[in-house]
């Protein structure tokens, strides 16, 4: 039997915050010259620049500095930022009564690899569909604030026990939504209930099954 579920743990991008890729590397290559951008980024796990931004390694200028070394001259570090805020298209307008609903019944987490370019935005999109995050979610677990990346098993023990000291529930009793297999999987080998989310896929119905 299933351990009844007391705490949902959301990914961000690709779960709540639909993502376009494809629009960010457009940004990058016509935009600011950055050619070789479909290299570095991926819907799930990012590499080499991108991935020390996101684990916190080094800083939004020093990415900037990485990339405009890379792009056409004389571009300035707000149109890196500008190109690549591209990637974060919105959230679905079910998605907002869904989270009200959830937060009544549930402690809502957010567990994502994110940065300093890219959060800010995020934080506003929420803001402006009257669900900020800091009233929606009891902590966020981010990964450039965490110097930790998923699927890395020390992201999922270290969001565990914070939950299980605020909440007081167990991995068992925490469920899982993310769009990155690995990261379910990994999500799974911690004790956690978790279920792939693609994007596009409907929240309502892989919830109803689960709670």
């Amino acid at each position: 039997m299933t351990t009844k579920v007391e705490a949902i743990v959301f990914d961000l991008g690709g779960v709540l915050i639909d993502l376009d890729i494809d629009a960010c590397i457009r940004a990058c290559k016509e935009e600011i010259g950055f050619e070789k951008a479909d290299e570095f980024l991926h819907p799930c796990h990012q590499k080499g620049v991108f991935m020390l931004l996101e684990k916190g390694e080094i800083s939004k200028e020093q990415f900037a500095s990485e990339v405009i070394s890379m792009c056409r001259p004389g571009t300035s570090v707000e149109e890196v930022s500008h190109a690549f805020r591209r990637l974060l298209v919105g959230v679905a307008d079910y998605k907002v009564q869904l989270l009200k609903d959830l937060a009544s019944r549930y402690d809502l987490y957010l567990l994502s690899n994110n940065n300093e370019i890219s959060m800010p935005e995020s934080l506003s999109i929420f803001e402006k569909l009257g669900i900020p995050m800091d009233s929606i979610f009891r902590k966020l677990f981010l990964s450039y604030q965490m110097k930790m990346l998923k699927p890395g098993d020390e992201i999922f023990r270290t969001a565990i026990a914070d939950i299980s000291a605020l909440s007081g529930v167990t991995a068992s009793q925490m469920l899982f939504l993310d769009d990155s297999q690995k990261n379910v999987e990994a999500a799974i080998r911690n004790g956690m209930q978790s279920r792939l989310c693609p994007q596009g896929c409907d929240l309502r119905a892989v919830l109803a099954d689960l709670l």
